[in-house]
C-alpha cells in the first residue's frame, strides 16, 4: 500500500506532527491497544531531548517484539526477559549512548524478573519502559504475574485464585526498595490527563540516564481489549476501575537529584 503525505494549506499550521523518531509503518498491534500511544510518547521524548542519534532501543519477546520497526533509532532484540542484561552490556561498552528497554509485564515480571531486579540493584544507568496490561498479550491471553485477583484469562477461566497462583507482582513497589534505583514511577494511558503525565515521566526517566543518576523505570498501565474481551473504550474504563485501585499511580522512588531535574526543566 502506498503511503500518501498530506500537506496542510499554506494558511494553516499543524498542531501535531509525527515525531521523527517514530517510523511511518503499519502497526501489528490490535485495535485499541495502547502500545501505540506508548510508542508515540517515547518517540516524542527522544526527539525533545535531542538524543535520536545516540539512542539504542532494546525490545524482547512479547507484543513489543517488533518495536524496532516503529522507531527510527538503533534497536536490537533480546531473548525473552533478557533486555536488561543486553542493555547493561550496551551501556557499559558505549556509555555515551542512551539505552532504553521496552518491555511488557509477561516478559519483565515473569521470565525477566531476576534481570530487572539485579539491573536496578546494580544501579545500571539504563531506562526501562514497562508496559503492564495484566495479561500475556502475544501468546493467547494467559494469566500473567500482574493479572489481578479474580481476573479471568485463558489459563485461569474461573479467575485468578491467589491461594493457588499467589498475588500479583507490584513491580514499582519492589524496585523502589533497591538502593540502585533512581527513578521509579507508575503512570497510566487510559485518558488524556494521564497520558500527559506519562510523557513527562518518560522524559524524566531518560534525563535520569543522561545525567548518570542510575536506574530508571516508568510503568505504564495499558489496555489489551482483545484478550480482555472488551471494546477499546471499555478497556480504557477497565484500567480506571480495576487496575488503578490495585496498581496505584504515583512516584515510588525519586532521588533528590532527579527531582531537581524536573524543577529546573
Amino acid at each position: 500500500m502506498t503511503m500518501i503525505a498530506l500537506t496542510p494549506p499554506a494558511n494553516m499550521e499543524p498542531v501535531y506532527q509525527r515525531p521523527e523518531s517514530l517510523a511511518q509503518a503499519h502497526t501489528h498491534y490490535c485495535p485499541g491497544c495502547t502500545h501505540g500511544i506508548a510508542h508515540r510518547l517515547l518517540a516524542e521524548a527522544i526527539d525533545g531531548l535531542g538524543i535520536r542519534e545516540r539512542a539504542i532501543l532494546v525490545a524482547p519477546v512479547g507484543c513489543a517484539v517488533f518495536a524496532y520497526n516503529y522507531f527510527e533509532v538503533d534497536a536490537c532484540e533480546a531473548a525473552h526477559g533478557r533486555a536488561p542484561a543486553m542493555a547493561t552490556g550496551l551501556k557499559r561498552v558505549q556509555p555515551e549512548n542512551i539505552v532504553i528497554t521496552y518491555q511488557g509485564d509477561g516478559d519483565l515480571a515473569s521470565i525477566g524478573i531476576a534481570e530487572i531486579l539485579h539491573a536496578a540493584a546494580r544501579g545500571e544507568n539504563i531506562t526501562t519502559i514497562f508496559i503492564n496490561n495484566a495479561i500475556y498479550g502475544m501468546t493467547g491471553g494467559q494469566m500473567a504475574p500482574t493479572s489481578l485477583p479474580g481476573q479471568k484469562t485463558t489459563s485461569s477461566p474461573l479467575g485468578r485464585n491467589v491461594d493457588v497462583a499467589g498475588f500479583p507482582l507490584k513491580v514499582c513497589e519492589i524496585l523502589a526498595q533497591l538502593d540502585g534505583a533512581a527513578y521509579i514511577v507508575r503512570r497510566s494511558l487510559h485518558d488524556v490527563k494521564n497520558i500527559r503525565k506519562a510523557k513527562k515521566a518518560i522524559v524524566t526517566a531518560i534525563e535520569t540516564q543522561i545525567n548518570g543518576l542510575g536506574f530508571s523505570l516508568v510503568e505504564l498501565l495499558s489496555s489489551c481489549p482483545t484478550n480482555w474481551g472488551l471494546t477499546p473504550q471499555q478497556a480504557l474504563s477497565w484500567i480506571e476501575t480495576n487496575m488503578i485501585p490495585h496498581y496505584k499511580l504515583g512516584d515510588y522512588k525519586v532521588l533528590d537529584e532527579v527531582a531537581n531535574l524536573e524543577k529546573n526543566r
